[in-house]
C-alpha cells in the first residue's frame, strides 16, 4: 500500500479523533507523504516522533499498535507475566496522560494488570517502580528533551532497564502482524477499574523512592547543607515536586524554584528547548541566581532523567558545566568519600559510554576502580550492572554518559537526575565547608589529570533522503578509512558494526566485545578521538570529539581544529553542509 492509499484509509475512518481529522485537512502534500509513507520505528530506545495523524506520527493509534505488540510479547511469557503486569508513567507533554491511559486500555483487552501513575512522574521513578513492584514491564510516555511537538514511548523490562534488542525485535514482529492500527480494540477504563486490572499509584511510591535516594548520602549532616543556596528549574517537567523534596530530605533548606518554569507546560513556553544541555535553557535560572546569589543552579529535563548545572567561577560568574565535567565531579566526590569511610570495595567498577570523556577513567584509575566502556545509551550501562550483580564479579559505583545522564544507586536502571541533583548539591556543600567550590575542584582535577575537552556536533536531515545521506556518510567513513585528521595520524579504529578494532599502523585486527551497533570511533596519535553515530530515534548523525593537553587553551585549540578537519572531510566527500 503506497502512502496515498494509507492516507485515504485514515481520512475515511469515521471514528478518527476530531483533532486528527482537522490536522489532516491542514497538512501539505509533503507533510502528508512524510506522515503516511512509513511507520514510526520501534527499537531498544522505544519510539519517538512528532505528534499528528498518520503511522509515522505519535497519536493514540500508533500508541495502541506498539502496546498491542507489547501485549502479545507479555502473553507469550505466560500467566505470571500478565499478573505481574505493567507500570505506566508519563511526563508533561501534549497527550502524555492520554497515551498512558490508551496503553492501559489496550493491555486490558489482554487481561494484563496495569499500574498507572495518577500524575506525571520522572523516568527514573518509573524504572524504580518496575523493580519495586516486581512488574514485568514498564512504559514511559515521554520524548525526553525533544521539542514540544514530539512525544514518545519507552519500554522497560523486569530489571528496570530499557528492553534488550531481542525483546524489542519480538515486539516489532508482533506489530508487523497488525494490518490496521485504526481498528485495535481497547477496553473502557471503568471496566478495567471494576475488574481490578487497572490500579492508580502515586504518593506512597514517591516516598519509598525518595527514601532510597536519601540512602545515597555520603555525609548526612553538616551545617553547610542548610547554608548552600540552590536555584532549581524543572523546565516545566516532572521534576517539580520530587527534586525539591529529595533536596530537603538531604538537609538543604535554601532552595529557590524558578516560578515561571515550575508548572507543567507542554509547550515549554519559557524556553526555546527544554534541554539542560542547551545554554538557552539556563537563561531564566541564571537570572534567579544573580538575584539570590545562589552558589548552585540546577535544571532537569521534562522527564527528569538528565541534569544540567551551573556554578560560580573565580570571578563570581556562572559557568555551565558539561555532562562530562559533572560526571567527573560526581565520580571524584563519591570515590573520595567512600575511600575515607572504607566503603570502597576492591572490585569496584565505573561504567561509561564510549563517547564519554576519558577524565572519568583517569579518576577511577587513581582510586583503583575499574572502568568499563559501553555503547552509547544508558540501557547498556544497566545491562552491565545486571550482569555484574548476577555474577558478583564487580561492585557498581557509578555510571554516566556525556549527555547529562548519571546513576549512583542501582535501584534505578536508567539515568537519574533526582539522584544526581541531590549528590552534586551535597558535593557543593562539602567543598563549601572546606573553603572551596565545585568549580575550584574541577580546576584541581584538570591540573592533576589533564585538561580534557570534549565537543559534540550533528547533522539533521529529515525524510528518506536524509536517511540515505546519513548512510552515505557512514559508508564513506568505513570504505575510505581516514588515515589522518588535520595532519594527525589515526592509530586505531573501532567499528562496532563489524565489531572490529583496527590498529592502522600495525595492520592488526581484534574483536570488540560490545554488542553490534552502527558506531565508528577513531583514535589519533596525540590522544584525541572522534566518534560518529546515527541516532535511531531521530534523523540525525552525531560527531563526538575528545582531546587532552597540559592547558585549557591548548585543548580548546586542538578540539576546534579537529572538528574543522572532520567536517571538511565529510563536506568534501558527501557534499553535505553542516
Amino acid at each position: 500500500m503506497n502512502w496515498m492509499n494509507t492516507y485515504k484509509v485514515w481520512k475515511n475512518f469515521s471514528e478518527l479523533q476530531q483533532e486528527l481529522k482537522q490536522e489532516l485537512r491542514q497538512m501539505t502534500e509533503w507533510q502528508l507523504k512524510d506522515a503516511f509513507d512509513t511507520q514510526l520505528a520501534f527499537g531498544i530506545g522505544g519510539m519517538r516522533g512528532e505528534l499528528g495523524p498518520g503511522p509515522n506520527r505519535m497519536n493514540i493509534y500508533t500508541v495502541r499498535k506498539v502496546t498491542k505488540g507489547l501485549a502479545k510479547y507479555i502473553e507469550k511469557q505466560g500467566t505470571d507475566a500478565k499478573r505481574k503486569g505493567v507500570v505506566i508513567a508519563y511526563d508533561s507533554r501534549h497527550h502524555s496522560q492520554e497515551f498512558a491511559r490508551e496503553a492501559a486500555k489496550t493491555l486490558g483487552v489482554h487481561n494484563i494488570q496495569t499500574y498507572v501513575f495518577e500524575e506525571m512522574r520522572p523516568t527514573p521513578e518509573l524504572s524504580f517502580a518496575v523493580r519495586y513492584l516486581y512488574a514485568y514491564v514498564g512504559i514511559m510516555i515521554t520524548a525526553s528533551h525533544n521539542p514540544a511537538s514530539y512525544n514518545g514511548y519507552k519500554v522497560y523490562g523486569q530489571d528496570g532497564a530499557q528492553l534488550p534488542p531481542a525483546a524489542a525485535d519480538e515486539i516489532v514482529s508482533y506489530m508487523s502482524d497488525i494490518e490496521n492500527e485504526l481498528h485495535i480494540q481497547v477496553q473502557e477504563e471503568q471496566v478495567l477499574l471494576k475488574e481490578n486490572l487497572l490500579s492508580y499509584i502515586g504518593e506512597n511510591l514517591d516516598q519509598v523512592y525518595v527514601d532510597y535516594v536519601k540512602s545515597l548520602q555520603q555525609q548526612a549532616e553538616f551545617p553547610e547543607k542548610e547554608k548552600l543556596q540552590v536555584v532549581y528549574t524543572p523546565l516545566h517537567g516532572t521534576g517539580s515536586k520530587i527534586v525539591p523534596q529529595v533536596l530537603r530530605e538531604f538537609g538543604f533548606r535554601d532552595i529557590t524554584m524558578v516560578t515561571e518554569q515550575a508548572s507543567p507546560d507542554p509547550n515549554f513556553s519559557t524556553v526555546a528547548s527544554p534541554n539542560p544541555e542547551d545554554s538557552e535553557a539556563f537563561q531564566m535560572v541564571i537570572q534567579y541566581g544573580k538575584r539570590t546569589g545562589a552558589e548552585l543552579l540546577l535544571a532537569t529535563d521534562p522527564d527528569a532523567d538528565r541534569l544540567g548545572i551551573a556554578v560560580k567561577d573565580y570571578v563570581e560568574e556562572y559557568r555551565l558545566l558539561t555532562g562530562n565535567q559533572v560526571g567527573a565531579l560526581l565520580l571524584d566526590y563519591l570515590l573520595t568519600q567512600k575511600q575515607k569511610k572504607g566503603d570502597l570495595e576492591s572490585n569496584s567498577v565505573m561504567l561509561k559510554t564510549i563517547v564519554t570523556s576519558e577524565l572519568g577513567s583517569a579518576i577511577a584509575e587513581e582510586f583503583g576502580v575499574k572502568t568499563v566502556n559501553t555503547l552509547t545509551g544508558f540501557k547498556y550501562i544497566a545491562e552491565k550492572i545486571q550482569e555484574y550483580n548476577k555474577k558478583e564479579t564487580y561492585t557498581f559505583q557509578f555510571g554516566y554518559e556525556e549527555s547529562y545522564g548519571y546513576l549512583i544507586g542501582d535501584f534505578v536502571r536508567d539515568k537519574d537526575a533526582v539522584q544526581a541533583a541531590s549528590m552534586i548539591a551535597e558535593a557543593a556543600a562539602y567543598y563549601k565547608s572546606i573553603g572551596s567550590s565545585l568549580y575550584e575542584r574541577l580546576m584541581i582535577l584538570f591540573e592533576k589529570y589533564g585538561y580534557y575537552q570534549e565537543a559534540l556536533s550533528f547533522i539533521t536531515m529529515k525524510g528518506q533522503e536524509g536517511i540515505n545521506e546519513i548512510n552515505n556518510i557512514l559508508i564513506d567513513l568505513r570504505t575510505n578509512l581516514p588515515l589522518e585528521f588535520g595532519g594527525v595520524s589515526v592509530t586505531k579504529v573501532e567499528d562496532s558494526q563489524s565489531r572490529e578494532r583496527i590498529y592502522v599502523l600495525e595492520e592488526k585486527y581484534e574483536t570488540i566485545h560490545l554488542p553490534k551497533s552502527n558506531v565508528i570511533k577513531y583514535y589519533l596519535k596525540d590522544g584525541s578521538w572522534v566518534a560518529v553515530r546515527p541516532l535511531g530515534t531521530e534523523p540525525k548523525i552525531k560527531f563526538y570529539f575528545g582531546v587532552t593537553s597540559s592547558s585549557m587553551e591548548e585543548s580548546k585549540r586542538r578540539i576546534k581544529k579537529l572538528e574543522q578537519h572532520v567536517f571538511d572531510r565529510v563536506n568534501t566527500r558527501t557534499k553535505i553542509k553542516k
